[in-house]
């Protein structure tokens, strides 16, 4: 069935032809607007810095409080390590120490 030359399209194969031409429009658009599309990359990159940084941050802490812990190490203690942390926490002093309290601020 032609009419002037042109093929005439059932209303069926019409809606199919729109239903699919919608689907390929929404794929595209959440391929360029969607959480991982191409304009959010710059955002992630960003974000993976900024993630970077952190990562960084947190690495030297811990570093730092594993050289605590492992002063701490029954076997091999630091005696200052562990002089320190009995003064702050126990409020331990020798009988040959004077305490000072300081007021904050002050």
């Amino acid at each position: 069935m032609t009419h002037g030359g042109h093929k005439l399209v059932s209303r069926r194969e019409q809606v199919i032809q729109g239903v699919a031409l919608i689907s390929l429009l929404v794929l595209a658009g959440l391929a360029l607007l969607g959480p991982s599309g191409l304009l959010a990359w710059g955002e992630q990159a960003s974000l993976l810095e900024q993630r970077k940084g952190q990562v960084a941050v947190l690495e030297a802490k811990r570093s730092e409080m594993k050289g605590r812990v492992n002063a701490l190490h029954p076997d091999h203690a630091d005696p200052d390590m562990v002089g320190e942390l009995l003064r702050r926490n126990m409020h331990v002093v020798h009988p040959d120490e004077i305490v000072l309290t300081l007021e904050p601020g002050g």
